[in-house]
C-alpha cells in the first residue's frame, strides 16, 4: 500500500511538498519512534532506578520528535507551508537536549534556566518570523540568532569550565557533546533563512534538510552522549533520588558482587561541609566532622525521621 497522505490531505499552498517528501517524513518518524523505544529500554536495562535521567530525557525528546514527524508526514499543516508541528517539537525537544548536556556541568540551576529561556526565545521568534510575510521577519530572525549565539557561548565557555570541576572524564564527555550539538545547531538558522525566510528552496528540500539535522541532533546525539556517560559514576553529579536511588544502587552492587561482598557498600552521599551533621543515604547515616555515632541521645538536639533512620545536626551523638 502506497503513501496516500497527499491524496487524503490535498495540498493547499502554491508551493508545497511532493509525495517523495512525505515518504521521507514517514522514514524520519520511524527512526525517531524506534530510537525513543530503544533508548528507554537501554536505560531500564543498564541503569538502576534514580540513575536513568539521561536516558529518559533522550527518549522523551525522540518521542516528541516522532509525534511531530507523524503530524508532518500526515500533511497536517496550514497554508509557503508553515509547519507548526516542527516548532512545537522544537519547543519541547531542544530544552531536553540542553538539559541532557547541562546536567553534566554542575552549573547552578539559575544559569541552566537562563539557557533554557533563551532557547525558547530562539524557537518562538523563528515561528513568528515564519508567519510574517514582510521583511520584518528578518527582525525576528535576528532575535533568534542572538539567542542561539548566547546558548552556544554558554555551552562552550561557562559549561565547559564548570564541567572541569567534576573531573576530566565528565569534562571530556560534556565537551564532546557540547561541540557536536553546537555545530549541528548552527546549521538550522541557515536552513530557515533559505526556506521560511527567503523562500529560496522548495518545501521538499526543506523537509530533507531539517530531517537530516533532526536525526543528527536527537537520536544520534543522544546515543553518543549516553555511551560517553555509561562508564562514568553518576553519583558524582549529586542527582540521586534519596532512598530510591541509593537502594537501587545497593541492589545493583549486590547483583554484581554478591550481598556479602565487602565491596557492596552503600554509595556515599553528597559531600557535606566540615561542620555538617549526619546525613542519611537511605540505608545508613553518615556523621559529619565532630559527630559521634553510638548509643544514646545528645542533649538539646532534635531528630528528623526519614522513614527508616534519622539525622542529627550539630555535634550530637546519633542513637542507634
Amino acid at each position: 500500500m502506497g503513501n496516500n497522505a497527499l491524496n487524503l490531505n490535498p495540498t493547499r499552498a502554491n508551493i508545497d511538498i511532493t509525495t517523495h517528501a512525505s515518504d521521507w517524513l514517514w522514514a524520519v518518524f520511524a527512526i525517531m519512534a524506534l530510537a525513543s523505544i530503544a533508548i528507554l529500554a537501554w536505560g531500564h536495562l543498564k541503569r538502576p532506578v534514580g540513575e536513568r535521567a539521561f536516558h529518559e530525557l533522550a527518549a522523551a525528546l525522540c518521542f516528541t520528535a516522532s509525534i511531530a514527524y507523524f503530524a508532518m508526514a500526515s500533511v497536517t499543516r496550514p497554508t509557503r507551508s508553515i509547519w507548526y508541528a516542527r516548532y512545537i517539537d522544537w519547543t519541547i525537544t531542544t530544552p531536553l537536549l540542553l538539559l541532557e548536556l547541562l546536567l553534566v556541568t554542575g552549573l547552578p540551576l539559575s544559569q541552566i534556566f537562563s539557557v533554557l529561556f533563551f532557547d525558547l526565545v530562539m524557537i518562538e521568534t523563528g515561528l513568528i518570523g515564519a508567519l510574517v510575510a514582510s521583511r520584518y521577519k528578518w527582525g525576528f530572525y535576528a532575535f533568534g540568532c542572538a539567542a542561539l549565539l548566547y546558548i552556544t557561548y554558554f555551552l562552550l565557555v561557562p559549561g565547559r569550565r564548570s564541567s572541569q570541576r567534576l573531573g576530566t572524564d565528565f569534562h571530556k564527555s560534556y565537551s564532546t557533546g557540547a561541540l557536536y550539538l553546537s555545530l549541528i545547531w548552527l546549521v538550522y538558522p541557515i536552513i530557515w533563512g533559505v526556506a521560511d525566510g527567503g523562500n529560496y528552496i522548495t518545501p521538499t528540500s526543506e523537509m530533507v534538510a531539517y530531517g537530516v539535522l533532526d536525526i543528527l541532533a536527537k537520536p544520534v546525539f543522544s546515543v553518543v552522549h549516553l555511551m560517553s556517560l555509561s562508564r562514568l559514576d553518576h553519583a558524582r553529579l549529586g542527582m540521586s533520588s534519596s532512598k530510591v536511588s541509593d537502594g537501587a544502587h545497593q541492589n545493583l552492587l549486590n547483583e554484581k558482587m554478591g550481598p556479602n561482598s565487602t565491596s557492596a557498600t552503600p554509595r556515599a552521599s553528597t559531600v557535606a561541609s566540615p561542620n555538617a551533621g549526619n546525613y542519611g543515604d537511605g540505608s545508613h547515616f553518615h556523621g559529619g566532622a565532630g559527630t559521634g555515632m553510638g548509643v544514646g541521645n545528645g542533649a538539646g538536639t532534635g531528630t528528623v525521621g526519614d522513614g527508616s533512620h534519622f539525622h542529627r545536626g550539630g555535634n550530637a551523638a546519633a542513637a542507634v
